[in-house]
């Protein structure tokens, strides 16, 4: 029986792209060796992947660095960003949170800088529902070893985590933890064994496992 839900972030819980991209693009516009205009579909292409990895794959011609620096810089510009305006949350987010929370822990597990979980847990309200979080920018350990350390963390017995990228399945799969595919999400999974077409979907699927 299922006794926890690990969540991705972006994708899954709530959509960033359009206010990220804006304030990417504020930092981007004073950078003479970058020129580039991000939109929010742009990032959705990106997001999941640790951010040496989108540094790496915008800023190919700048040092890799250089290119961590300016990634700092653009992340910092976010979180300004979303502390003004929240990200969209996605359809019955909350109700199916308050649901879920009655009889499972909720963690977040993101491939995302240090604040940004914190920021999108002041900007939704609902940090009440989760029991904790992590993140590379905290830990230092991807995604696959950060639900590892999460389940440690917590003594939980039978976790399943819920993503929309083929990278939330493998580090699923490297954590032994089975994968629920968000398919209203940003990606796209090559196998998957369950999936949910909304958010909301989640309880009944779960009652089935």
């Amino acid at each position: 029986m299922v006794d926890s839900i690990l969540f991705d972030l972006d994708g899954t819980l709530w959509d960033s792209t359009d206010i990220v991209a804006e304030a990417w693009n504020r930092v981007l516009a004073k950078e003479a060796k970058v020129d580039m205009h991000l939109t929010g579909d742009d990032l959705k292409k990106l997001f999941g992947h640790p951010l040496p990895v989108i540094a790496s794959m915008l800023f190919t011609e700048l040092p890799k660095e250089e290119q961590l620096e300016l990634m700092d810089r653009c992340c910092a510009e976010e979180h300004i960003a979303l502390e003004q305006t929240c990200g969209k949350l996605f359809p019955h987010l909350e109700e199916t949170l308050k649901v879920l929370s009655k009889d499972y822990k909720l963690c977040i597990v993101s491939n995302c800088e240090d604040g940004y979980i914190e920021t999108f847990l002041k900007g939704s309200r609902l940090s009440a529902y989760f029991t904790d979080f992590e993140c590379p920018g905290s830990s230092g350990l991807l995604k696959g070893d950060n639900n590892k350390l999460i389940v440690k963390r917590n003594g939980l017995k039978s976790p399943v985590y819920l993503g929309d990228t083929q990278g939330d399945a493998d580090a699923a799969a490297y954590a032994e933890i089975p994968f629920i595919f968000a398919k209203y999400g940003f990606g796209s999974v090559k196998e998957y064994k369950y999936s949910i077409t909304q958010f909301s979907d989640l309880p009944n699927l779960l009652k089935s496992l």
